[in-house]
């Protein structure tokens, strides 16, 4: 793979590193300074030129700051003649504000993908988009890949004669009955309407969970307001145990450590899409590496093969 060329920003370089390693090839050095009046400048350091470049970042907060970083990489790599540009985008923030819901808003999912088009992207590979139309934001291929398989074999270490894999939401019913039919087991789902940011309700639970172990499987989990929400439900249906499961765990204002104090919940398993400080780390947590399945996906977008077989 000589003529591959991978750089990231500042937001998860452990993950680009990991990426990396499963591909056999350097992980370029990446210069990003400021000038004095705040600017961010940022320089490539290795050679584009012709290369299929692919620039690794995902935007975590601050979201704003590594979006930024991420456009002038672009902008860099246009300029030094790359002859395909790949951003790699394991968490888009911005996919969650995909539709116009309240007056005189707008739709940043939609806005972001232009800007990434404009600054010089010719294909996204993304993972596990907060919703499917979001993947109609952009003019550009995107390849969008989802975490199940990994957090299927992470699940199957598990007796689950007696489990049942739980949305929080019916939008999510359908990633969470994939889930379900690849560890082999049923599926139930929350009804929720969401009122704010932090502001959720679940007034019922469609199908079987009673005297079940529970297999909770979100998108992302944020401040955990759905997850204590439909917490509060399960308990009214007196589910023996739950396990939490995630893609993006961005666990804000300490929700690792409230999702962990409730005894109900054995586990807490979310990927490495993002990066977990040390702070949130705790013994519940379990974190699984999605570096392999990304540069898999990689090396075939580079090869020019199907990256849709990596699905079956």
């Amino acid at each position: 793979m000589r003529d591959i060329a991978v750089f990231t920003g500042s937001a998860h370089p452990e993950l680009a590193a990991e990426i990396c390693e499963h591909l056999a090839v350097p992980l370029m050095p990446t210069k990003i300074s400021r000038f004095a009046n705040d600017c961010i400048e940022v320089q490539l350091q290795g050679n584009c030129r012709e290369r299929d470049v692919f620039l690794i970042q995902p935007l975590v907060p601050p979201t704003q700051e590594h979006l930024a970083e991420l456009l002038f990489m672009l902008d860099a790599a246009r300029g030094a003649s790359a002859g395909r540009i790949t951003v790699v985008l394991p968490h888009y923030a911005y996919a969650r504000s995909d539709k116009k819901d309240a007056p005189r808003i707008s739709i940043g999912g939609r806005l972001v993908a232009d800007l990434l088009t404009t600054a010089g992207a010719d294909r996204v590979l993304a993972m596990t988009l907060h919703s499917p139309q979001v993947h109609g934001f952009f003019s550009i291929p995107v390849d969008h890949l989802h975490a199940l398989r990994e957090l299927a074999h992470h699940f199957r270490g598990y007796d689950l004669s007696n489990t049942v894999v739980v949305s929080p939401d019916l939008g999510n019913a359908k990633e969470a009955a994939a889930f379900a039919r690849l560890l082999g087991i049923e599926v139930a789902a929350g009804a929720k309407q969401r009122f704010a940011d932090d502001k959720v309700v679940i007034n019922s639970i469609i199908g079987e969970v009673a005297d079940r172990d529970v297999i909770v499987l979100d998108d992302e989990i944020a401040k955990g307001s759905t997850v204590f929400e439909l917490l509060d439900r399960l308990r009214e249906r007196n589910v023996r145990s739950v396990r939490v499961a995630c893609t993006h765990g961005l666990f804000t204002n300490d929700a690792v450590r409230r999702l962990a104090a409730e005894k109900e919940i054995e586990e807490i398993v979310c990927t490495n899409t993002v990066p977990i400080p040390a702070a949130k780390r705790h013994e519940k947590l379990t974190v699984i590496s999605v570096a392999s399945a990304l540069a898999e996906a990689m090396r075939r977008i580079h090869n020019g093969e199907s990256v849709s077989a990596l699905f079956h």
